[in-house]
C-alpha cells in the first residue's frame, strides 16, 4: 500500500519543500534528461512507481534523510527498490555545474572534522576521535558549495589546513570570509563579532 504519492498535491510541500508547480517543473526536467526512459523499453520488470512518484521519493529522501528501510514502505516499495530509484534518478536531479563563477562573489570558508577509521590520513583531534579536517567554501549569496579542499589530519588547525589543502588556490582572486580560526591568512576577511 502506497502512503505518499505525487497525485496528492498536499504531500508534495511537506516532503520536498517545493510548491506543486515547482515540483511539476522538476518532473518535466527529469523526463527531459531521460528519467522516463531508464526502465521503460528494457526487458524485465518495469518500475512500480511512475516518474512523478520516483522524483518525489528522491526529493523526500534528500529532504528528510530517512533510511531506505523507512522511505521504501512510505512509497509502497521495498528498501532495495527505493535504493535503486535514488541511485538512478539522483544524478538527473543534480544542478548543472556553472562554468565559471564571477570572481567578485564572496566565499565563506570553514573547516569541519569528519570522523574516519582510515588512520593513514586521520589523527586524534579535539573530538577525541580519529578524524580529518575538511575545508569547505560556499558562495555567500547562493549558499552552494564552490570548492572543497583535500582532507588533512584532524589535529591541524583551520589556518594551516586552509593553506595546505589546496582550497586557497581554488579561491584565488575571490574575497574570502572566515571565522577567527583563520588568523594569519592576510587575504581572509574576518568579520567583527
Amino acid at each position: 500500500m502506497q502512503v505518499i504519492t505525487a497525485r496528492r498535491p498536499e504531500w508534495i510541500f511537506p516532503f520536498t519543500g517545493l510548491q506543486p508547480t515547482q515540483f511539476r517543473k522538476l518532473v518535466r526536467l527529469v523526463a527531459e534528461r531521460g528519467g522516463d526512459a531508464i526502465a521503460d523499453g528494457r526487458p524485465g520488470r518495469q518500475w512500480a512507481l511512475d516518474l512523478a512518484d520516483r522524483v518525489l521519493l528522491v526529493a523526500a529522501y534528500w529532504r528528510t534523510n530517512l533510511t531506505m528501510r523507512q522511505i521504501g514502505p512510505l512509497f509502497g516499495v521495498s528498501h532495495s527498490a527505493a535504493h535503486r530509484i535514488i541511485d538512478i534518478l539522483a544524478p538527473l536531479l543534480a544542478l548543472a555545474p556553472v562554468r565559471k563563477r564571477p570572481v567578485e562573489q564572496i566565499a565563506i570558508v570553514d573547516g569541519t572534522l569528519i570522523p574516519t577509521r582510515d588512520h593513514r590520513l586521520a589523527a586524534r583531534s579535539k573530538n577525541y576521535r580519529y578524524s580529518t579536517n575538511l575545508q569547505v567554501a560556499i558562495d555567500a549569496s547562493t549558499r552552494l558549495v564552490i570548492a572543497v579542499g583535500d582532507p588533512q589530519p584532524g589535529n591541524r588547525n583551520d589556518t594551516i589546513v586552509y593553506r595546505t589543502s589546496g582550497i586557497e588556490e581554488k579561491l584565488n582572486g575571490r574575497p574570502v570570509m572566515a571565522d577567527g580560526g583563520y588568523r594569519g591568512n592576510p587575504e581572509v576577511i574576518m568579520p567583527y563579532r
